[in-house]
């Protein structure tokens, strides 16, 4: 697959992802998570950019007490206004860089993974841009840079490794994205690798 041409990565992502659906059960069979994990859903928005399929990622301000400095994907905890997970990512997606809604086209979910610094459950939401990122606001209290970077980049196997780590007596696997200048990792690189190994699936 050429990772350069949106529209066969947006047909193939149609196909391979999760439906909206499926949001619950994919949650409820998902192992490892306390009783008490609250839910939390991020958007990777694919966009047309400069000719070449690109993702959007932010970097989180360094006053934030929790991952503060990092690159990750617009989004964050459920709240009861939400209907939906997607209509989380979605909100959050607004509130932190002034994404318009109505630009998104949901493709689909990546499966939900559990993170234990934070005690969340984040549901990955893929959509399409057609008409691109538009007009944006980064909350700057949150948010000190969007990151652009071309998909084609991200698939490089030079800037990708992942290391051992032991946390509570646990060992588990970390993954890293080293792209220009920037170093993606945890659960944003967790993320980027599952939809890139769903785009190389043949």
């Amino acid at each position: 697959m050429d990772l350069r041409n949106i529209s066969e990565v947006v047909a193939a992502l149609r196909q391979r992802l999760e439906p909206v659906e499926r949001s619950e059960l994919l949650i409820n069979v998902l192992e490892g998570q306390p009783l008490n994990a609250r839910n939390a859903a991020v958007l990777l928005p694919l966009f047309e950019y400069e000719g070449e399929t690109a993702l959007a990622f932010i970097r989180r301000s360094e006053t934030l007490r929790s991952h503060s400095g990092q690159i990750a994907f617009a989004g964050g905890g459920s709240e009861s206004i939400d209907s939906s997970l997607v209509e989380t990512a979605l909100r959050e997606a607004q509130e932190e860089i002034g994404l318009e809604p109505g630009r998104a086209e949901i493709l689909g979910l990546l499966p939900p993974m559990f993170t234990a610094v934070s005690n969340y459950v984040i549901t990955p939401v893929v959509a399409f841009l057609p008409q691109g990122l538009g007009s944006l606001q980064l909350q700057v209290s949150e948010v000190t840079e969007l990151i652009i970077a071309r998909l084609q980049g991200l698939a490089a196997p030079a800037i990708f490794h992942t290391e051992e780590w032991t946390r509570g007596g646990a060992s588990h696997t970390v993954y890293f994205y080293d792209y220009g200048s920037y170093r993606i990792w945890g659960a944003t690189a967790y993320m980027l690798n599952m939809l890139l190994s769903l785009l190389e699936r043949s």
